[in-house]
């Protein structure tokens, strides 16, 4: 499911990232924790082929028996689409959409069926209790809310992958629950 091996990471002179080997396999779920500072969000955003690595050639990453090292940037945007549902910490939502709307962005951009995708982001509303809530932009909506609209955002796909950057961080104790049942 997910192989990295060797992942460098430096920001100027600090190495974050010193080598990191990990191996995820289909239905394990892993928690990588730390103290603030550590490298987990940039060790994510790597996992998520939302960042590069910094060393390269030495380094494997491969996501379902991909490997990524010699794809373009357009080729690792499609298997980000079709494979990986990431959840930013601070939500990430586009804010001159609605909360169905910033759902329904990565399966559009995958040119998924556009009366079945708003389907399914109005049952995953529903499931994580916003189904009142899904005109609502994000300004208008809590924090909480937001967490769990970019939740909805990250699963609309199916992905194989889910990448969550402090999923429950914002969400009270049911909405967690909930989140963690979905």
């Amino acid at each position: 499911m997910v192989i990295a091996k060797n992942i460098h990471k430096y920001y100027g002179g600090t190495e974050v990232l010193k080598g990191v080997n990990l191996t995820i396999n289909k239905g394990e779920i892993v928690a990588i924790v730390g103290p603030s500072g550590a490298g987990k969000t940039t060790l994510l955003q790597i996992l998520g082929t939302l960042d590069k690595p910094s060393k390269k050639g030495d380094f494997i990453l491969e996501i379902n028996g991909i490997n990524l090292q010699n794809l373009n940037d357009k080729m690792i945007a499609a298997i980000r689409n079709e494979h990986i549902g990431y959840i930013f910490q601070f939500h990430q939502l586009l804010p001159e959409f609605s909360a169905l709307e910033n759902i329904c962005i990565p399966a559009f951009i995958g040119k998924k069926d556009r009366k079945e995708t708003e389907q399914k982001a109005k049952e995953l509303l529903k499931f994580l209790g916003l189904e009142g809530r899904m005109k609502h932009k994000p300004s208008e909506l809590s924090g909480g809310e937001q967490q769990r609209v970019a939740v909805a955002r990250a699963l609309i796909n199916n992905p194989s992958i889910i990448l969550a950057d402090e999923p429950s961080g914002n969400l009270d104790s049911s909405s967690a629950e909930s989140l963690h049942k979905l």
